[in-house]
């Protein structure tokens, strides 16, 4: 409990009633991060693949993008143009990588401190940080469709920022849990952390749309499959699942298409060809197909990239999981 003596009580509130012209007004404070972290690796990145002195001014214009002052889709069109430089540099996969963790990135959260403040303090509570609302345009490159930013873990996940007309993702029904993305199911990023510092996927590729994992394993993006045999990018469906579809039966065909998915991925190499956008697991590792060859990132320690039934829906899910887990999961569809 904070404890606050009388007479600064009196003071600020004596400073309260002399501001009559601001009665109504709020003041602001940011939940903030150092934005300028965002956009390093993929920066030195760009410097690597011979991106030169093309790389510092785009990763300047997109981490300034993460300013609360900043529009809807400014993070957006960044990542659209940091995608669009690695597209000259033989499609870096690295940079398109980092690109689609970056535009997932929280952007700062604004506070607003009402006029009750000295309440506030004196109970030792927080002023409500309002949610960034969500970019309702489509992207321009493929590699960010079905990408949007995470939020804060101290954000207020009842309350949006803005005219109100970006409180969803562009065609997502729900985001659950609050403040979660694509690249980090398992809920909001802590304040101040750096998605980059967390998860190695970005969760979905090109066409893909929002990623839901039935294990919320953040080190790895998930991608809802429809079709487990298709070779086409992989489409997730973003609408919760209805009480007759919990009741179709669909659980032991999503562990019998699981467990397709896992043997095909068992005879797939690094060299194998690829559709751009797919997704896969390859040598152990979560791939996806960048300029027709997989680009693999390896799972954190103890776990591998496995294909996993989903539960509450019909479909797939690509995620690192142990393998304990991944045979658990599968039997207990009866596949």
């Amino acid at each position: 409990m904070v404890q606050i003596s009388s007479i600064f009580v009196l003071t600020a509130l004596a400073a309260l009633a002399s501001a009559a012209p601001i009665r109504n007004s709020q003041f602001q404070k940011r939940i903030a991060q150092v934005i300028a972290d965002s956009t390093a690796s993929w920066e030195q990145a760009c410097l690597a693949a011979g991106g030169a002195q093309q790389c510092n001014p785009i990763s300047q214009q997109a981490f300034t993008s993460l300013l609360a002052a900043g529009k809807n889709c400014d993070q957006q069109d960044a990542a659209d143009a940091m995608i669009d430089l690695a597209k000259t540099l033989k499609n870096d996969a690295e940079m398109i990588r980092l690109a689609q963790i970056f535009v997932q990135q929280p952007r700062n959260a604004v506070s607003f401190w009402s006029l009750h403040v000295i309440h506030l303090l004196i109970r030792d509570q927080k002023p409500d940080s309002l949610q960034v609302p969500y970019c309702q345009v489509a992207p321009k490159n493929t590699e960010l469709t079905g990408l949007f930013h995470c939020q804060f873990a101290g954000s207020n996940f009842d309350k949006f920022s803005g005219d109100q007309t970006g409180n969803l993702p562009l065609g997502v029904n729900t985001v659950s849990p609050p403040g979660s993305c694509p690249a980090k199911t398992d809920g909001p990023v802590p304040d101040g952390v750096q998605l980059n510092t967390l998860v190695q996927s970005p969760g979905v590729g090109a066409g893909g749309s929002a990623a839901t994992s039935d294990n919320g394993a953040p080190d790895a993006g998930t991608v809802d499959t429809v079709d487990a045999e298709s070779q086409a990018p992989p489409v997730a469906t973003t609408a919760p699942a209805t009480p007759s579809a919990a009741s179709g039966g669909f659980q032991l065909q999503n562990g019998k298409d699981a467990k397709a998915l896992n043997d095909k991925f068992a005879s797939l190499t690094a060299s194998s060809t690829c559709t751009d956008g797919e997704q896969a697991c390859v040598a152990s590792g979560f791939a996806q197909c960048v300029g027709g060859k997989f680009t693999i990132t390896q799972c954190a320690g103890g776990t591998i990239c496995a294909a996993l039934p989903l539960v509450n829906k019909a479909g797939t899910s690509i995620t690192c999981t142990t393998a304990a887990d991944r045979d658990a999961r599968i039997a207990a569809t009866g596949a």
